[in-house]
């Protein structure tokens, strides 16, 4: 059978966002074509809360989504819709800015900040939709055995198991796989058509099983199809270092529209763009 290929493998840069927070930013502008629909992703991993406390204050978003999810640590929120409260260790913010959100987000100290943000393009005819807040509580979030993996599943599903999010805008498969020392694990469930990813989010990973190498934790892994439209459904077939590896992985369909890209604003077109600051100066941002 046929697998999926490593395209590309991105390792990021350390930067400081918001306040004045460390993180790695592992996806951005350079990465957008290969990665549709997926916009931006920044990993969190300190274990030192001087990193991270000062937090992202109130800030503007439009045309997005943006899903925040924790391994451990803990990060206070609020929102223009009124929405507060708090992402505990293995639980996830899920929100859609659409036609546009205020919020903010403050990490609490903690003994590990690990975990990271991904923005997600929504596409052109649902870009104004109403914004929206989720939380998916820990609890909510099925786990399934897989081979040796342990598989948790936040959106999509895996092996007939849904998980309790059914995003209607971009339909994204977002499963945290953690695999013991040396252990393999396959994954077919993903149409060929769809961008697929992982970012490792600890330990080591062979992207590919007969890889001489391992890739070390803070990078994404891009797989392709090699020949679309041979096959369907190709798997990726991965195997864990000697640490063992927690990775998530990702996939969407490709919106394939243009993107105009202004800081926490995404649009289709420089008029779209120009209009969404115009709006923000003038106090008519939200709708």
């Amino acid at each position: 059978m046929k697998k999926r290929k490593v395209t590309r493998i991105v390792r990021g840069r350390k930067t400081v966002d918001g306040a004045g927070v460390h993180l790695r930013r592992i996806l951005g502008e350079q990465t957008v074509v290969d990665f549709d629909p997926f916009l931006m992703l920044d990993g969190f991993d300190s274990t030192n809360p001087q990193d991270y406390i000062k937090g992202f204050p109130w800030h503007p978003h439009r045309g997005i989504e943006t899903i925040t999810y924790l391994v451990s640590g803990t990060m206070e929120h609020e929102d223009s819709l009124g929405n507060k409260g708090v992402i505990q260790s293995m639980g996830c913010q899920w929100m859609t800015a659409g036609s546009g959100i205020l919020h903010k987000e403050m990490p609490q100290p903690s003994e590990r900040m690990l975990g990271c943000q991904l923005w997600v393009n929504l596409p052109a005819a649902k870009k104004m939709v109403p914004p929206a807040y989720r939380d998916i509580a820990p609890d909510d979030i099925p786990v399934v055995m897989s081979d040796k993996a342990t598989v948790r599943i936040l959106s999509g599903s895996h092996r007939g198991i849904r998980g309790i999010l059914d995003n209607s805008y971009v339909q994204i498969t977002y499963l945290d796989v953690t695999l013991p020392a040396d252990a393999s694990w396959k994954y077919n469930e993903a149409r060929d058509d769809e961008t697929l990813f992982l970012y490792l989010l600890e330990g080591s990973l062979f992207p590919e099983v007969k890889q001489q190498s391992a890739e070390s934790k803070g990078c994404a892994i891009l797989y392709s199809v090699p020949v679309p439209g041979e096959d369907t459904d190709e798997p990726v077939e991965v195997k864990a270092g000697p640490e063992g590896a927690r990775f998530l992985l990702l996939s969407a369909p490709p919106l394939k529209e243009p993107i105009f890209w202004g800081g926490p604003i995404v649009m289709n077109s420089r008029e779209e763009l120009e209009e969404a600051f115009r709006e923000l100066r003038n106090g008519t941002f939200i709708k």
